[in-house]
């Protein structure tokens, strides 16, 4: 049952704004997995391809990004990225 807020931003516009159950994002010091209820931070991320799952095992959505920011707070995840194109 998706349950985390997700937005993607790139300066352009905003892509994705979706209700999730978890996303997988290429931090800089690893790739990182966020689901509801996960603590707060703020963390650069690389270039990499960002995983978007509606349940535990089904992954939606695959983005490519070029690097940018990542928020996680008690609204969801949001990423700021320099570039963003959506893997088919």
């Amino acid at each position: 049952m998706p349950n985390l807020h997700f937005e993607l931003v790139t300066p352009e516009k905003l892509l994705r704004s979706e209700d999730v159950h978890m996303v997988v994002v290429p931090g800089i010091e690893g790739d990182f997995a966020v689901l509801e209820g996960h603590a707060p931070f703020m963390t650069v991320i690389r270039p990499g391809e960002i995983a978007i799952y509606s349940s535990a095992t089904t992954v939606t959505g695959r983005i490519a990004i070029e690097g940018g920011f990542a928020e996680v707070n008690d609204k969801g995840l949001t990423i700021l990225a320099e570039a963003a194109t959506e893997v088919a």
